[in-house]
């Protein structure tokens, strides 16, 4: 698994920090550059509040567990209160035992739609 996750961003920066930056990037578990898309960050940001751009790391990371295989679980709680905030989650789902569970075919348009901060890790 370990070469799998290594595109995975090791320590994930603040929005508003991403927001801020002349050239938004973070480095990977494997040691590479990654570059956020700036039109997205700014697109993602623009109807969030500042409290949530301040607290939301990116990118937002969504597990994959191969016992379930057509669902992935986000962790994050920022995260989640973002994406309900956009619109992109349900306001009738919560995060249960720690865990949001979402169907790939959500992920994966999240994925579409904010390219570079949305990824899935494999666990």
């Amino acid at each position: 698994m370990g070469k799998i996750n290594d595109s995975i961003v090791a320590e994930r920066p603040r929005l508003s920090e991403l927001m801020n930056a002349i050239r938004p990037s973070a480095v990977t578990r494997g040691g590479k550059e990654y570059v956020f898309d700036q039109g997205t960050l700014r697109k993602f940001a623009e109807n969030l509040p500042q409290d949530v751009r301040i607290r939301l790391r990116l990118p937002i990371i969504f597990y994959f567990d191969s016992h379930v295989a057509d669902s992935c679980f986000l962790t994050d709680e920022i995260a989640f209160d973002a994406l309900q905030i956009l619109g992109e989650l349900s306001s009738l789902r919560t995060i249960r035992e720690g865990k949001l569970w979402a169907g790939k075919a959500i992920v994966y348009h999240l994925i579409r739609k904010y390219p570079t901060l949305i990824q899935i890790m494999m666990c």
